[in-house]
């Protein structure tokens, strides 16, 4: 099953700061070691204080995203307003466990802010949600990332200060995967706005 999970490769990864959330990607799309584009999204916006990051299969990828934002859309028609993030990453959980017989192979980092508070959470294919650490990763790269995140991670970063944190990791670990690369995108999400910075990386 992890062979379906790495055919298309690519790495994501959410950190935590204070009053602040950040999310990571790299941009390559490819069919095992074969690089189809270099501008490939991963972060996908659902609110204005909620990111869905996917990573694995490309097909369950765009699936599993139109479910979501089906099911959000239905939400704010029928309670007239906008879902917390909390409520979504439970959503989340469900919708992958009710799949559980026939998986989609995707690996979901969910990241919001609830009243200040960063909410972040990861799944395993079957909706199984770790929301306990202060950076989750995925992908292809995650354990490579994982370990530039215990190297630079310090709690309460400012959003400039988790920018860069999350950057540098991402870069770190994608640097250790043949199966991701080709530049980065970091979103940085605080109560105010979101910012979207590129991040160029070794181009082969």
């Amino acid at each position: 099953m992890s062979g379906i999970f790495e055919y298309n490769g690519g790495s994501i990864v959410g950190m935590k700061g204070k009053n602040c959330i950040a999310m990571a990607c790299d941009r390559r799309f490819g069919q095992q070691m074969s690089t189809i584009t270099t501008n490939y999204q991963k972060v996908f916006k659902i609110q204005d204080n909620i990111l869905l990051a996917l990573s694995g299969l490309n097909s369950d990828i765009h699936t599993f995203y139109a479910l979501m934002e089906k099911e959000i859309n239905l939400y704010n028609l029928k309670e007239n307003r906008k879902m917390k993030p909390s409520t979504f990453a439970n959503l989340v959980a469900s919708s992958l466990y009710e799949r559980r017989f026939g998986p989609f192979f995707v690996t979901p980092i969910v990241a919001g802010l609830e009243n200040g508070k960063p909410i972040l959470a990861t799944y395993d294919s079957i909706g199984c949600k770790s929301d306990l650490d202060d950076f989750q990763v995925g992908g292809t790269g995650g354990n490579y990332i994982y370990g530039a995140c215990e190297a630079f991670f310090k709690p309460d970063l400012s959003p400039e200060e988790l920018e860069e944190v999350i950057g540098q990791s991402l870069v770190s670990g994608c640097d250790r995967d043949s199966l991701s690369g080709w530049g980065g995108v970091v979103y940085v999400l605080t109560e105010q706005k979101l910012t979207v910075k590129i991040l160029k990386t070794k181009q082969t």
